[in-house]
């Protein structure tokens, strides 16, 4: 099983990792704001995810890191 982890402090919400995600697990969160003021990128399913890396590819931040 794969695990994302996400650098929260750093996200400010873009979305790119959302639209890589080939499993539509990832979302913007409408309730998570980090310590710059950003709506964070969060992931909905853990247990779903299959750890391709697609969305950490994407981030312009490296805000995520998979596990495998």
């Amino acid at each position: 099983m794969s695990k994302l982890t996400f650098n929260t402090d750093n996200c400010k919400g873009c979305g790119l990792c959302v639209r890589a995600c080939p499993k539509k697990l990832l979302t913007i969160s409408t309730e998570i704001i980090n310590q710059k003021g950003h709506y964070i990128a969060v992931l909905t399913d853990q247990e779903a995810c299959v750890g391709c890396a697609s969305c950490a590819i994407m981030c312009p931040d490296c805000v995520i890191k998979v596990e495998r």
